[in-house]
C-alpha cells in the first residue's frame, strides 16, 4: 500500500502525508509537499518551497506559512540546511530552531541531514527528483531527515543518519522507522557511466549476500546508459545499516512521471520550484 498519501483541501495546499506514521504515532508529523495549492508564480506555480531557485521571496515565505499553518506548527519552527549533496547530518537543538525559515542565508550550513528531539521544531529539506528519506525512533523520541540525490546515496547519507541517532540519542537500528518519499523512479532516471562507476563501487559492499540483490538498482541501456533505482539503494543501505526490512515505507509515486503533483528537475528543463519535506515531534 502507498504510504505517502496526497490529502487536498479547497484553497489549502496539496500535501502528502506519511500515512502509516500519522495514523500510527500520535506524536509525529511527516510527510511531502505537492506542487499544488500555493501562491507562485510559472515557472515556480505553485508551492514552490525553497529560496535557491530564483523565485520571489516573498511566495517562498507566504507559501511555507500555508504549509507549516496546515500542519500545526508555526514558520518559526521551520528550520532547514543548506544542501550540498554530501552526508554531513547537522544535530538540530533549541538553538538552531528556525534556522532558514526566512532567509537561505540563515540556514544550517553544508547540511543535507537533519536530526532532532525538540518537539516543536519542523525539520525540512528540499526537492525536484532527489530522495527524501525520513527517520523515526519512536523509543527515543527522535526524528530526521536525509536529502538524497545520487552523490548522497552513494555516500550513504541513510546509514549515517542512523549512526547518527545512535551515537547523539542511543538508539537501536531494529527501532528506527524509516520511510523513503516521492522521487525520481528508474522509469525515468537516466544516467551515465561516469555516475554509474560510483554506483559500482558502493556495490562492491552488497555482493555475495543473498539479502540484497544489486541487479535491482539499475536497468542498463545501449549507449553506455543506465536507469537507476535510486529508492531501491537507499532502502538496501538502511537494512544494511541494522534498519529492519519491515521497518521502512517505501512510495511508489516518481516526481517526473506525476509532473501535475511535483516539480520535476528533469522533465521541468531544470527551471523549477522545489517541494519539501518535513518531520516533526508535536509538542505536548
Amino acid at each position: 500500500m502507498e504510504p505517502f498519501v496526497l490529502k487536498e483541501e479547497q484553497g489549502r495546499p496539496a500535501l502528502f502525508m506519511l500515512e502509516p506514521w500519522v495514523s500510527r504515532y500520535g506524536g509525529v508529523s511527516a510527510g511531502f509537499t505537492s506542487r499544488n495549492g500555493g501562491v507562485g508564480q510559472t515557472p515556480y506555480d505553485s508551492l514552490n518551497c525553497a529560496f535557491h531557485v530564483g523565485d520571489r521571496a516573498e511566495d517562498v515565505i507566504a507559501n511555507r506559512e500555508l504549509v507549516a499553518s496546515r500542519l500545526g506548527f508555526t514558520l518559526a519552527s521551520w528550520t532547514c540546511g543548506e544542501q550540498v549533496h554530501r552526508a554531513d547530518i547537522a544535530v538540530i537543538d533549541k538553538s538552531l530552531a528556525g534556522a532558514g525559515s526566512l532567509t537561505r542565508e540563515s540556514a544550517v550550513q553544508d547540511t543535507d541531514g537533519l536530526l532532532t528531539n525538540v518537539p516543536g521544531v519542523m525539520l525540512t529539506s528540499f526537492y525536484a527528483d532527489c530522495v527524501p528519506l525520513f527517520f523515526y525512533d519512536p523509543v527515543r523520541q527522535v526524528v530526521g531527515l536525509a536529502h538524497a540525490g545520487w552523490k548522497g546515496t552513494v555516500a550513504r547519507i541513510a546509514a549515517k543518519m542512523a549512526e547518527r541517532m545512535t551515537e547523539v540519542f542511543g538508539s537501536r537500528p531494529e527501532d528506527i522507522q524509516a520511510a523513503i518519499g516521492p522521487s525520481i523512479g528508474s522509469c525515468c532516471y537516466e544516467i551515465d557511466g561516469k555516475v554509474m562507476s560510483y554506483v559500482h563501487d558502493l556495490a562492491k559492499d552488497f555482493l555475495g549476500n543473498d539479502e540484497y540483490s544489486v541487479s535491482d538498482w539499475y536497468i542498463t541501456k545501449e549507449g553506455g546508459k543506465y536507469m537507476l533505482n535510486l529508492k531501491e539503494m537507499n532502502r538496501h543501505i538502511m537494512i544494511k545499516a541494522g534498519i529492519l526490512p519491515t521497518h521502512i515505507e517505501c512510495t511508489s509515486w516518481c516526481t517526473s512521471c506525476r509532473n501535475d503533483l511535483f516539480f520535476s528537475y528533469r522533465k521541468d528543463g531544470g527551471t523549477t520550484g522545489r517541494m519539501a519535506s518535513w518531520i516533526g515531534l508535536k509538542e505536548g
